[in-house]
């Protein structure tokens, strides 16, 4: 089963999302705040992670960068959820170290492409 790490702290969110995730399938760890997402990334090996970028303890960018910067932790893909819809703000995104970006609110459907789509990217980095 896919194991999705769902970074998130609006209560709303995290629970409209993990529900229809594990609908999916899709297994669901949750981390409320950045520091727990690094960590969870640390212990949970998961597939996938999903990472609000405004986030408190540790904010998404600097927990991307962290999880990148740590090499106990295997090549994941990271799609950021953000409510920073600006020019410039997917590019900063990435530059953090993930690698897509979903501007909220939250597109379900489109969202699900995003997350098949990078699946097999950890599949081949794994060979």
């Amino acid at each position: 089963m896919t194991r999705i790490l769902l970074v998130e702290d609006h209560e709303e969110i995290w629970d409209f999302l993990s529900r229809r995730l594990q609908r999916r399938g899709y297994e669901v760890i949750l981390a409320h705040d950045g520091q727990d997402g690094v960590d969870k990334t640390r212990v949970a090996n998961p597939d996938i992670v999903l990472l609000d970028m405004n986030l408190p303890v540790l904010d998404g960018w600097t927990a991307a960068k962290t999880i990148r910067a740590d090499s106990s932790i295997p090549r994941v893909p990271i799609i950021a959820l953000t409510a920073h819809a600006m020019s410039g703000d997917r590019e900063k995104t990435l530059a953090a170290g993930c690698d897509d970006y979903h501007a909220k609110p939250v597109d379900f459907s489109r969202l699900l492409g995003q997350i098949e789509a990078l699946l097999p990217a950890k599949a081949e980095a794994a060979q």
